[in-house]
């Protein structure tokens, strides 16, 4: 069975909330931001290749980190890695990463999954992968992994599922934006309410199938070229119509639309590592609190810090509580943790004042 298995890490983002360490150059996905000795990209390649055979594994990544990926992924060929040479979102990617393998093996059966997230039990999401490829090959389903939600969180999605089925995996009602915090509040307590991860698997007839019904437009642009995918003609037609697809989520394109959509929550624990103090939460801390990688820090009267540099450096920290401390080449960031969502705002008050290249 598992010639039929495929998957396709999602790593074109930039990661702007992880600067100055993530760079639209070299963004966070390239970095070992767990200190781990491993990048998040190799992290997540390595944790799907327990399941997957390594050449059934497409990278799909903007154009300009083609060399990067190659480079930190040695296993993989030049054709395992999709390149995207516009930003279109994830729908177009998906649907063009799913005709070549369709075409490659049209009994494949697929996960997508981001680059960046952190998985605490992998053998526990490698059991719901398999258990989503053996639903999905009995059924024409499109679905999702739903993480437990462990606190009205209102930075992630939200999945409804049905709550009067029985089932391990369960019928989806419908997506929910993100919501305010009350709202948040409302839906924990309800009980039938999932966090978004993002994580999808599908058969490729099936997702195909969906895009024909429900995105038109888009399959006919994508399969007109399919004569050429996975074949030297492929990057040509690839660079001259790209472009023209929408701009568009393959939540929007595809999830929300279509009828037969299921869920299954998940049973390993599960953080997005979209900002520092996600990234804070999930490491190990020192006796202040602190959470420290690649740095030797010194504390006094100093908690709750996430303290990062690039060389070991030696850090001292005095009276300072709640902070995020970066230093990386040219720029250090000492900023709260409670205004982490600015630093987006921040990066681009920065390349505005003095240069793009700082970004």
């Amino acid at each position: 069975m598992q010639e039929n298995y495929y998957a396709i890490l999602m790593a074109g983002g930039v990661g702007s909330r992880f600067w100055p360490v993530s760079t639209q150059s070299y963004p966070k996905q390239f970095h070992d931001m767990l200190g781990t000795g491993e990048t998040l990209i190799q992290k997540t390649f390595n944790r799907l290749s327990k399941r997957i055979p390594k050449e059934q594994i497409l990278i799909l990544t903007n154009a300009q980190y083609n060399d990067l990926v190659l480079e930190q992924l040695p296993e993989i060929t030049q054709q395992q890695v999709v390149l995207e040479p516009a930003m279109r979102n994830t729908a177009p990617c998906i649907l063009y990463a799913a005709l070549k393998i369709q075409k490659e093996n049209p009994e494949a059966l697929m996960v997508v999954a981001p680059s960046d997230h952190w998985i605490e039990d992998e053998q526990a999401f490698l059991n719901n992968v398999e258990e989503a490829f053996r639903f999905c090959a009995e059924n024409d389903a499109l679905m999702t992994l739903g993480i437990q939600p462990t606190f009205p969180n209102t930075g992630y999605g939200y999945i409804e599922y049905d709550s009067a089925s029985d089932a391990a995996i369960k019928p989806v009602s419908q997506f929910r934006e993100k919501p305010d915090y009350q709202t948040a509040k409302a839906f924990i307590a309800q009980g039938n309410f999932l966090w978004n991860a993002g994580i999808f698997m599908w058969s490729v007839k099936s997702v195909i199938s969906a895009f024909k019904a429900n995105q038109p437009a888009l399959f006919e642009l994508f399969n007109s070229g399919y004569d050429s995918y996975n074949t030297d003609r492929e990057r040509a037609f690839i660079l001259e119509n790209y472009a023209k697809a929408e701009n568009i989520s393959v939540d929007y394109a595809l999830m929300e639309k279509s009828n037969n959509v299921f869920v299954l929550p998940a049973h390993f624990d599960w953080n997005d590592l979209g900002t520092w103090g996600s990234l804070y939460d999930k490491l190990d801390k020192d006796a202040q609190n602190n959470a420290v990688v690649n740095a030797q820090v010194l504390a006094k009267e100093a908690s709750g810090n996430m303290i990062r540099t690039s060389n070991n450096k030696v850090v001292v920290v005095d009276g300072l509580n709640d902070y995020i401390i970066v230093d990386k080449d040219e720029v250090l960031l000492i900023f709260p943790k409670t205004k982490e969502q600015d630093i987006k705002q921040v990066l681009q008050q920065v390349k505005d004042t003095f240069g793009e290249h700082y970004g």
